[in-house]
């Protein structure tokens, strides 16, 4: 990791999501606040625009840490900003009437329902940002956005605008504790809050963020890796290239004018 200059990096964001929010028009953003690093920090970035902004806990049947946690990070927020106000709308019943309308098939299959909890989400985000005039700011990291693609199609990774996607996970949390990102999320095992036991991202990745860090701006010759580091990689390029389609473009098919006009 290179070494971060936090307030450049800080105004540098804060003054973008200003610029393009003038170019809206919209009134401020909505967040997705789940207790980890990564909604804490956008959230703490979006409320120092001092525009606008709804902070949104939705639980899912969640565990109480993370919970609280997010319950904790909105408060601290709406303590120190008057332009920030926190909402809880809690999705459980919700999410429990698609288990009843969803075939069998669907609802048996956990990382289906995961990604459901994740899509809840997103168009509860998008209900109640339109109805306020805000943008869906996302919460993505590079290495989630743009490394192993480590979010949900159309859940989380459903947004307008992406603050900290060119910020590592690692500086993702320097610059979090610099703006005043509470103990409890920045001592939290990073999790994507999507499944009702303890399971966390590097339990379910198979490796820390600082090893996809290191895979993710490896060049060197892979000869001399050791057996941890080749398992790394692979582990890297086994997410990258599985959810390439995420990060990519919607693909188009393109219809050649002679094939559009040959009956014509």
């Amino acid at each position: 990791m290179t070494d971060l200059d936090l307030s450049g990096v800080k105004d540098y964001i804060v003054d973008w999501l200003n610029d393009y929010l003038s170019n809206t028009p919209l009134k401020g953003f909505i967040v997705g606040v789940s207790g980890g690093v990564d909604s804490a920090l956008t959230s703490t970035l979006c409320a120092l625009t001092n525009k606008d902004v709804i902070l949104l806990n939705m639980p899912i049947r969640q565990t109480s840490d993370e919970y609280h946690r997010a319950k904790k990070q909105i408060e601290n927020l709406e303590s120190k900003f008057d332009n920030v106000r926190g909402l809880e709308i809690d999705l459980s019943n919700s999410f429990k009437q698609l288990e009843n309308d969803l075939p069998s098939e669907s609802v048996n299959d956990p990382l289906a329902m995961a990604n459901t909890r994740a899509r809840l989400r997103m168009l509860t985000l998008y209900a109640v940002g339109q109805s306020n005039g805000l943008l869906v700011a996302g919460t993505g990291n590079k290495v989630e956005d743009f490394g192993v693609g480590f979010f949900t199609k159309y859940g989380d990774g459903g947004v307008d605008i992406s603050p900290i996607a060119d910020l590592m996970k690692s500086e993702v949390f320097t610059l979090a504790k610099h703006v005043g990102v509470i103990d409890e999320i920045l001592e939290a095992q990073p999790t994507d809050g999507l499944w009702e036991d303890s399971r966390n991202d590097e339990d379910q990745i198979g490796a820390t963020y600082d090893e996809l860090e290191w895979a993710m701006t490896f060049a060197g010759d892979e000869n001399e890796l050791s057996d941890r580091q080749k398992e790394v990689i692979d582990i890297y390029n086994s997410f990258h290239k599985a959810n390439i389609h995420k990060m990519k473009p919607i693909p188009v098919c393109t219809i050649p004018e002679e094939i559009k006009l040959s009956n014509v």
